[in-house]
């Protein structure tokens, strides 16, 4: 191998001299950077410049040289150079520094003393001992008293992290073995910054393989220089990708139900691509839990995510009342021979077992239960899905109070519109074959003689329907015009009860409507204001639209049995009007826009009001994916948008659909508003207004009402807000719905109406990783009954490799539920967390 010599002269002049059997250098004298105070662990200061050797050294590289060696003076004895002062010694990606070293480059031995320091290497480490010995070339040596890292790189004033699993060790004696493997006698590890670690492991003896974990042996954890815990063994995770099988840390809580709460679990990484975690708890007035979670991801476009939980309880009350079930939900999807497969199943034993134990309020209260799946394909426009499903509403905590609607299963086709030929018209089509099942529990009316009705179920019906449609779009001068007309042919092989109770009837029942629609839009009225306002161009847009429909034909709509949304078309006559009002604002500046607010890093955009409460989602799916994304260059975004929409009826009777005194849901409501209104013949819908406001992506509001004319009153408001704004979030919401009068006073005997009011508030600072404080609370609050149904408030503390999260929570759930409970996490950076606070179940 061709070796040069380089000579650095005291004025910086380098000169290159072909000397095939040396590599050295003699540099000037200077201070040696690992006694200057705040040198980092490298020994040299990580804001200093580089100095003459390392210039040296890459200039070398770029010719294609390994070795350089840097010295204020030297000795040659054949092979072997005695170096002395500010020796460097750069071979590979690893530097070498001391204060004296004798260098042999034939073995690339090196022994060096007096600020030994070793950096670099493909795990970045960093070695600091007051002498050792090292093999350049085959990466192996032994160190004294030793302070090192490992799985960190220093850049400038900044550290920057290599693996997700960092570390820090000290030890008396250090010996590598291989280029990943590490002895450490006597020692400490830690993922903290030293010299004074928050936590550390004090050990005898510390076996690493870098990219497997650390085995620790006979060792106490130490707690601000206390000793907390011994072990006679323990891992700590030092890979790249640190997923290792082990027992999770135990959980400790406390809960006035519950009791006191101890938990384990044990973690399995079955491999790179599955794992998955066992455990229980026991309540120590209650009985005890099990949770269970599988996750794989087979491939980039498919995982899986199973999870368990049942209690086994002991009851509460004399007699015992027992609450214990079981909850079981598999999450998955994957592609299958050009077919998208979801499957979303969830399985709950009984409504009274949700409302008991689990942790989340907005899940707990939930009475529906879903579960589906789908093989679904597009090709050319065209539609095929397999689809099966049931579903289940809990009408109270009583067993068997439940209904249930089963697809068992559905065959779907359809197609978007296709022109016919060369002409101006358009055709498309929506077929189904499906095998449905209904059942219903027995109701009771209240008063003095309560009357009840037998229990409603069917067989396995079957229902066919096809629904071609052909329509004529036409635009001319900016107005769109477009006729419509549609078949509905639908065949049913059972029908309802003629009592309107107990099982269904097997007698087929056949639907044939005729619909025609025709949808007329004006030219959109927009303005473009020149004057910029706070540095964007301001667009507004007004979009009214007109529909008339005419649908006839149905005329045995109470002898249908109700499904889905194919089951309650009725014969109508209508015409529906709105518009769409829209403010756009376009970003002028060119430049790219701040993102650092925008990510989980800097905000609880978990924390929001009216947000879905999370389940499971896709496993090992980055948070940032759920995150607003920034955009460079001008960005236009939609800031308001306002929607306004009425119906007018001119059949209030819906050809004879209608039933009075109850609440009627068909398909022409169901479009407008998802709030059933219709109790009694009537012509004018409630004014439907949708109004959101985004004025940026800290910013989201939405205020959705629908307001009666008939009644002069409101049927329904919700209004949802949400700001994330650096560190801070804060969210508002508030619903209310009002019972039909009519459907109010018959069906509860009522003089006034009942009125559905609650409020719900949340509060947030910092973030779940942020070094320092962070805390959050939310609530929830019943305006009618003055009942404030769940506090949660979380906080957390983190320093620089550890943290503390405690949590209150408090549930108020009608006469089932009252509970406060504490929980708390202790949390170690790359190893783990002791306590009691689940990552789905915190407020951030």
């Amino acid at each position: 191998m061709t070796r040069n010599r380089i000579l650095i002269t005291a004025a910086m002049l380098c000169h290159l001299l072909l000397v095939p059997p040396l590599v050295t250098s003699q540099l000037p004298p200077a201070n040696n950077p690992s006694t200057t105070p705040g040198a980092g662990i490298s020994g040299k200061k990580p804001d200093a410049p580089p100095t003459p050797c390392e210039l040296a050294a890459a200039a070398q590289k770029e010719k294609g040289e390994v070795n350089t060696i840097c010295a204020i003076q030297q000795e040659e004895q054949g092979e072997i150079y005695k170096l002395h002062g500010a020796v460097e010694i750069h071979y590979g990606s690893f530097i070498l520094r001391a204060d004296e070293a004798t260098y042999n480059s034939d073995t690339k031995e090196a022994t060096a003393e007096g600020h030994f320091a070793l950096d670099g290497g493909p795990n970045d480490d960093h070695i600091r001992a007051s002498h050792g010995s090292y093999n350049l070339e085959l990466e192996t040596g032994h160190f004294y008293d030793v302070t090192g890292t490992t799985g960190l790189r220093f850049r400038a004033n900044k550290v920057i992290l290599t693996s997700t699993a960092p570390f820090a060790f000290t030890g008396k004696v250090v010996e590598k073995t291989s280029p990943d493997h590490y002895l450490v006698y006597d020692g400490t590890i830690t993922t903290c910054e030293l010299p004074h670690p928050k936590w550390q492991f004090d050990a005898r003896k510390v076996i690493v393989d870098v990219g497997g974990n650390a085995k620790i042996f006979h060792s106490t954890f130490m707690l601000h220089g206390l000793p907390i815990l011994y072990f006679p063994f323990a891992t700590h995770p030092v890979e790249k990708e640190s997923r290792q099988s082990g027992f999770l840390i135990p959980s400790v809580a406390r809960s006035s139900s519950k009791g006191n709460v101890i938990g384990a679990a044990y973690y399995w990484a079955i491999n790179r691509m599955m794992d998955a975690t066992l455990g229980a708890e026991y309540f120590s007035q209650r009985g005890w839990s099990q949770r269970g979670d599988f996750r794989a991801m087979p491939s980039e476009t498919s995982y899986v995510d199973l999870s368990y939980f049942g209690v086994i309880d002991r009851g509460i009350g004399t007699p015992p009342l027992k609450e214990g079930g079981e909850n079981v939900r598999l999450n998955s999807a994957g592609n299958l021979d050009g077919f998208r497969a979801v499957a979303n199943v969830d399985y709950l034993s009984s409504f009274l077992f949700r409302l008991a134990f689990n942790e989340v309020f907005s899940q707990a209260v939930y009475s529906e239960v879903k579960s589906q799946g789908f093989l679904s394909r597009s090709m050319n426009g065209y539609n095929v899905n397999g689809f099966a499903e049931l579903y289940q509403d809990y009408l109270s905590t009583t067993p068997g109070q439940v209904i249930k609607i089963e697809h068992v299963p559905s065959l779907d086709f359809s197609s978007v519109d296709h022109q016919v030929g060369h002409s101006p018209f358009y055709w498309s089509f929506d077929a189904s074959a499906a095998g449905l099942s209904r059942s219903e529990p027995q109701e009771c009316s209240s008063g003095l003689v309560p009357v009840c009705t037998l229990p409603f179920r069917t067989g396995l019906l079957g229902r066919f329907a096809l629904s071609p449609d052909i329509s004529l779009p036409l635009v001319f001068r900016g107005w769109s015009f477009r006729p419509e007309l549609t078949l509905h042919d639908t065949y049913y092989t059972e029908r309802e009860p003629p009592t309107g109770s107990g099982p269904a009837v097997s007698d087929p029942i056949n639907h044939r409507a005729l619909e025609t629609a025709v949808e007329l839009r004006p030219p959109a009225l927009e303005r473009v204001f020149d004057k910029e306002f706070l540095g964007r161009k301001w667009k507004h847009v007004i979009e009214p639209r007109v529909v008339y429909r005419f649908v006839t034909g149905i005329n045995d709509f109470a002898n249908t049995v109700k499904f889905d949304e194919r089951d309650i078309l009725t014969d109508t006559h209508e015409v529906e009007y709105g518009f769409v009002t829209r403010l756009y604002a376009k970003r002028t500046s060119q430049k790219p826009q701040d993102c650092k607010d925008l990510t989980s890093e800097a905000a609880m955009f978990g924390l929001t009001v009216g947000g879905a409460a999370p389940e499971s989602g896709v496993p090992w799916l980055h948070p940032k994916a759920a995150n607003p994304l920034c955009q460079e260059g001008p960005q236009v975004r939609e800031v308001v948008t306002w929607e306004l929409a009425q119906k007018y009826f001119l059949d209030p009777t819906f050809g004879g659909a209608l039933v009075s005194g109850q609440r009627n849901m068909f398909t022409t409501t169901s479009d407008l508003t998802g709030i059933a209104f219709v109790t009694e013949p009537r012509h004018l819908s409630p004014l439907i207004s949708r109004l959101r406001v985004e004025t940026s992506e800290h910013t989201d509001a939405e205020w959705d009402l629908d307001y009666d004319f008939q009644g002069n009153s409101v049927n329904a408001s919700t209004l949802l807000a949400n700001y994330h704004i650096g560190p801070v979030t804060v969210g508002g919401g508030d619903a209310i719905l009002n019972l039909p009068a009519q459907t109010a006073r018959s069906s509860a005997g009522l003089s006034t109406l009942p009125r559905f009011n609650q409020f719900r508030a949340a509060v947030g600072y910092g973030r779940a990783a942020k070094r320092g404080f962070s805390g959050a609370s939310s609530f929830g609050f019943d305006a009618e009954s003055k009942l404030l149904q769940f506090v949660a408030a979380q906080t957390t503390y983190n320093w620089d490799c550890c943290g503390v999260t405690a949590e209150y929570r408090s549930y108020s759930i009608a006469n089932v539920r009252h509970e406060n409970l504490f929980r708390f996490t202790f949390t170690l950076a790359n190893i783990g967390g002791f306590g009691s606070l689940r990552r789905q179940e915190r407020l951030y």
